[in-house]
Formats: structure tokens, sequence, C-alpha cells
């Protein structure tokens, strides 16, 4: 049968398949199928039915990354750079403690022979690298679905 994956918690291992016929079925990560690890909301699937449980899930088509709400990395990459001594970036990502913590170190550090600014943007620069050169599903599991803050 075919479907759509309507939830995916990572965390628990479980999920939430709409099927082509109306109804909806659980299913757990070890149904997936085919080498994934993990299901998206809106990837498309092809799954089998048993005691009202999806099994031997194989996904046929990815859904875009950036769901409505969710966060982009080519986003959070630019505001690294340009902005990244102000932890800017941290808040889009909804990391408010990094953000804070690097907010605080790039204005007030400055008191402190600009020690801590450098460090933060040293910090900012390589976190717009990692941004831009990780897969969007791993940015995606990593820092908006993830308790990722720091590179």
């Amino acid at each position: 049968m075919r479907g759509k994956v309507l939830s995916y918690d990572d965390s628990i291992g479980s999920g939430l398949i709409s099927g082509d016929d109306g109804l909806r079925y659980t299913f757990t990560r070890g149904g997936l199928m085919g080498g994934a690890r993990e299901a998206f909301p809106g990837q498309q699937v092809d799954f089998e039915v048993a005691d009202s449980v999806a099994t031997n899930i194989y996904i046929t088509a990815g859904a875009p990354i950036s769901l409505s709400g969710d966060k982009n990395k080519i986003v959070a990459a630019l505001l690294a750079f340009f902005l990244g001594w102000l932890g800017i970036h941290k808040f889009y990502l909804g990391k408010t403690t990094a953000g804070i913590i690097m907010l605080l170190c790039g204005t007030v550090g400055w008191v402190l022979f600009a020690i801590p600014p450098m460090i933060v943007g040293v910090i900012a620069f390589i976190e717009f690298i990692i941004y831009l050169v990780k897969p969007d599903a791993e940015f995606h599991r990593d820092y908006v679905v993830g308790n990722k803050s720091w590179f």
C-alpha cells in the first residue's frame, strides 16, 4: 500500500502513516527498510500492513526538509556568517541558551581584551561552514529537531 508519513519521533523511534485507503497506521523504526534510519513528515512511502501496523516501509519520495515552521540551513548559515558574533543564528534555531552566551560574549566580552568576541567569532564561522556542508536531513535532525546547540 502507498501512503504518506504524518509524523515521526526519532527519540522514541515511532510514527504515523496515512495510507491511501484513508486509514492511519503506526510504525516503528524497525519497520523502515532500504537503509532508512528515520522518516520525515511528508515523505511518500510504500508499506505493508500487519495487525493495523505499518511494516516493511520503503521511502519512495522524500519530502522537502523545510516544512512549515522548520528552519532553513542556508538562512542559519548566513546568520552565522554575518551576525554570528551576536548569536543570532542560535536564536533562529531555537537554541536560546547558546544564543544568550554568544550574545553576552560578543557584546560585553569586549571588556575582557576582545578575547571572548574573537572566540565567539571563530565558533560562528565554524558553524557557518558546518551548516553549509551538512546534508539537509542531518541538519534538520541535529539542529531543528535535536538538541544539538554547538557544532
